[in-house]
């Protein structure tokens, strides 16, 4: 369930029961022609879906976080390194303080990623609580059902393209996008990538069937599920 589908009295009988809770992670970056908040639709979306049968609340997604590189696609906002861990930090603090001692990240944007130093060093000064971070695209299981779909994909490809981060009316690319060179990429400052890239993907199709894209779905969500079930300690 949703947090914000819960008052305050809600959160504290429920804290008298259990003290699991889901905190999604996002983005707001250009995804080529799919939604700026691909990342957080997905991450929100995904925890939601994972914490319902269980009646674990789910905080609302951290819809802003580390993407610099895309600085020169408008829409795209991305938070300084040292922001976006202090703005982490203060969420955890405030989970914590209110009696959540188990914590499933969802993350669903790879900038995110430094995120991870600080949850260590967070869980360092917090022994009584634990957490998982879960980069949920990549997780095990979920990339294997993409490698055995196909295994040309990546940002802003096919493999995000689900039907709630697409827009409507947004017509789409038929033909498959090389791939593009991850070594120089990293080396482009934002104008220069945006001259790179042109669209924004970094290569695949656009676009594959919706049968394919609810096989790995689901298989996100039960492998997120799972985490929020498994032994904490």
């Amino acid at each position: 369930m949703r947090i914000s589908e819960m008052n305050w009295m809600m959160v504290e009988e429920y804290l008298r029961r259990d003290n699991r809770a889901g905190l999604p992670l996002g983005c707001t970056e250009q995804h080529a022609y799919l939604s700026l908040s691909t990342d957080s639709i997905l991450a929100e979306r995904l925890a939601v879906e994972a914490a319902e049968p269980l009646g674990i609340p789910v905080f609302p997604v951290l819809a802003y976080g580390i993407t610099p590189y895309f600085r020169a696609f408008p829409g795209t906002i991305t938070l300084r390194v040292e922001t976006y861990m202090l703005v982490l930090r203060e969420i955890l603090d405030a989970m914590s303080e209110h009696g959540f001692k188990r914590i499933l990240i969802v993350n669903g944007h790879g900038g995110n990623t430094p995120a991870q130093g600080l949850v260590g060093e967070w869980i360092a000064d917090h022994p009584d609580v634990r957490i998982k971070f879960h980069n949920w695209w990549n997780a095990p299981k979920v990339w294997a059902q993409v490698q055995a779909i196909d295994p040309v994909a990546s940002h802003a490809s096919w493999m995000e393209n689900f039907p709630w981060t697409r827009l409507a009316k947004v017509s789409l690319p038929a033909e498959q996008k090389p791939m593009s060179d991850s070594e120089k990429l990293r080396r482009l400052d934002p104008k220069s990538l945006r001259e790179y890239l042109n669209d924004g993907n970094y290569g695949g199709l656009y676009q594959r069937d919706d049968e394919e894209m609810m096989k790995i779905w689901y298989t996100a969500v039960e492998e997120t599920r799972e985490l929020l079930c498994e032994d904490w300690n």
